[in-house]
């Protein structure tokens, strides 16, 4: 490629196949410096670049403007049809024909609209059952391209013909999707693949609808004041992940990415990548023998738990979501099987999207906040996710917030569904100041979409109520400074500690798959004998203290009791009982010790050489000094604000006697 090309055209122009050595690998690039310019040149090509793609097609109007017609008039064509059809009453007798108009007028106009469709067919919720039946089609199911063009760009990518690279391949494709067409193969290895051949012109098409629909949603924010969210930044980022997923080397890339991050989570599996038959248009993976989540009989009927690979799903996206950050932007049910053996696979790594650490931290701190009802801290939270910026006046936001969250009783905000949550949201971004920022938009549509399969699995199914048990753990067990500031502000409320907020925490976190007592006890050691724990240490053994002097007086109640009911002995004063708020903390204590026996990894055959083994440890016995030292300043000022208190009051002896 010519270094000196203009912008106008990189963006466009594609490096000649024949100009790249065959099998180019990550691997040979350090070994060939001529060929890593050349691959670098390639990934130029291929990276979305907004300037460019203006620069292009502001000196080809009429195209555009050819674009924007054929776009409009089968729009504005099937609009019509609804309302007339709703005009003349006839509405639902022309539900499928009309669902099969639109899955072709998408299909039609090309890869940008069929994503739409793609996102709307995993919504039950949205879409009536005639409708959503058609758009599934668009998630593997679309007219493929000729054998010809495909056989063409195999030899071309991988230097030789395809019946020379594969042992078998299929006459015809078992899938096409929006980007490419799937291939059922054996290589002469033996071992059974997939291989994806990507579509002709693919980009160029892709290219002008992003484009047209950025100089739209620029023309809306500017005129439009009501819309403060960034569409141009939002389409900015779905454009640079439709890009890079026009890349199958990157794609193989996320994939092994992928399965290092989460391929070690329980009936979670990631295919294998066979480098040496992949390139930029061509990607050769494991086959999956499976069924789509969204055929549930079918998975039933082959003695598998379709409910559970949900679960699996849900805890998977969690994963990505809040703990590593890298997350699969695109789980569509033709992305995800169910596998004969029971285990949940993930196909499709094209489009994938990054949050960074203050963010994932972020929306952890907003989950806290929801279910605390703590809408003070939840709107705080929103100015550092950039929701807000930090000058606005939160005053009127917060009552807002809890408005919406009216029917969330603390933790009973599981049972409210993403859907109903984002739509609640996004009703009160249009009455204050809020903006989306551009992160947030995969974020949501990989939620929903994730939330819209689990709903046609289990119309009851509510991912926040599977959601809250990680929440729960990693609260409990995560030692970065802004979750243990999250667990402090959860269990505290005005200098009290909240018993009933920590028995929640461990009843939920009790039910995470990675949540071990042994875990939780030695990472809570760590953090109370440290200094970033000396509030919460403080604080809690205030509360001990204070149980144990309950203890103490219903035990001395009791003996009492006893001696002047049972024995006889009537010159003993009866001692009074633990207060009714003492009463429920020793409540609270009985139920979370009975919560902590019932975890996972509580042993009580091994209790006793762990407390050993415990004793020893440095970080234990500076605890205990640190305990012990607290206990007896404690001790010592009660003792001296008792004689204080006694010197204050005189006796009867000391008063004057009336003359």
């Amino acid at each position: 490629m010519n270094s000196k090309t203009t912008p106008s055209t990189t963006y466009l122009q594609e490096v000649s196949p024949q100009a790249i050595p065959e099998n180019t690998a990550k691997a040979e690039v350090t070994i060939h410096p001529e060929r890593a310019i050349v691959k670098k040149e390639l990934e130029e090509a291929l990276r979305y670049d907004p300037l460019a793609i203006k620069v292009y097609y502001q000196k080809r109007p009429l195209q555009v403007l050819q674009r924007i017609i054929a776009v409009l008039i089968p729009t504005v064509r099937f609009a019509l049809g609804l309302w007339w059809d709703r005009k003349r009453g006839v509405a639902l007798k022309n539900n499928s024909r009309r669902a099969v108009q639109l899955r072709e007028m998408l299909t039609k106009l090309g890869p940008a609209y069929i994503k739409i469709g793609q996102a709307l067919s995993t919504r039950p919720d949205l879409v009536p059952p005639t409708y959503l039946e058609e758009l599934t089609q668009l998630q593997d199911n679309l007219p493929p391209f000729a054998n010809e063009i495909a056989y063409q760009f195999i030899e071309e990518e991988l230097g030789a013909p395809p019946q020379q690279v594969y042992a078998e391949l299929s006459p015809e494709p078992i899938a096409a999707a929006s980007l490419g067409q799937v291939y059922k193969g054996k290589l002469k290895t033996g071992e059974e693949v997939a291989i994806k051949v990507q579509r002709p012109d693919l980009r160029e098409r892709i290219a002008i609808d992003l484009y047209i629909l950025r100089r739209l949603a620029g023309w809306a924010q500017k005129n439009f004041k009501r819309i403060r969210s960034d569409l141009v930044g939002i389409l900015d980022e779905f454009g640079a992940r439709i890009f890079e997923e026009m890349d199958y080397i990157h794609e193989g890339e996320n994939a092994e990415r992928f399965y290092q991050l989460y391929g070690h989570i329980q009936d979670v599996y990631v295919p294998k990548i066979y480098w040496e038959y992949t390139n930029r248009r061509v990607l050769t993976m494991e086959w999956i023998n499976g069924v789509k989540l969204t055929q549930p009989e079918e998975i039933r009927a082959r003695g598998i738990n379709a409910r559970y690979l949900i679960e699996v799903g849900v805890q998977c996206s969690l994963r990505q979501l809040l703990e590593h950050g890298f997350f699969h932007a695109d789980p569509h049910p033709g992305n995800l099987l169910a596998t004969t053996d029971g285990k949940l696979a993930y196909l499709d790594f094209g489009m994938m999207s990054e949050i960074k650490p203050p963010q994932r931290y972020g929306l952890i701190e907003a989950i806290v906040h929801v279910v605390n009802r703590d809408f003070e801290a939840l709107a705080q939270d929103y100015v550092k996710l950039d929701f807000l910026s930090p000058d606005t006046d939160l005053t009127p936001i917060i009552p807002a917030f809890a408005k919406v969250f009216a029917n969330a009783q603390g933790a009973s905000v599981a049972e409210l569904n993403i859907k109903s949550i984002t739509d609640d949201l996004s009703a009160l971004m249009y009455e204050y100041p809020f903006r989306v920022p551009p992160y947030y938009a995969l974020i949501i549509r990989s939620l929903v979409t994730l939330e819209g399969i689990a709903i046609q699995i289990d119309p009851n199914f509510k991912v926040l109520s599977e959601a809250y048990p990680y929440v729960a753990k990693r609260l409990l067990t995560d030692p970065s400074p802004e979750l243990r500031t999250s667990l402090r502000d959860l269990l505290f409320k005005e200098g009290r500690f909240r018993w009933n907020r920590l028995e929640n925490l461990l009843r939920n976190a009790r039910n995470n798959q990675d949540y071990d007592f042994n875990l939780v006890l030695n990472q809570a050691i760590d953090f109370l004998s440290s200094e970033r724990g000396a509030f919460i240490r403080d604080r809690l053994l205030d509360e001990l203290i204070k149980s144990a002097e309950a203890l103490g007086k219903n035990i001395l109640h009791n003996f009492t009791y006893l001696l002047r009911e049972r024995v006889g002995v009537t010159a003993i004063n009866e001692t009074p009982a633990a207060t009714d708020e003492q009463q429920q903390t020793l409540e609270h204590i009985k139920r979370i010790l009975n919560i902590l026996q019932q975890t996972r990894g509580f042993d009580p055959v091994q209790l006793a050489p762990q407390i050993a083994q415990m004793l020893v440890n440095p970080a234990v016995q500076r605890l205990g000094q640190q305990i012990l030292a607290q206990l007896v300043q404690k001790a010592i000022t009660k003792i001296i604000r008792e004689l204080l208190a006694s010197e204050e009051v005189p006796s009867s002896t000391d008063l004057p006697q009336a003359s």
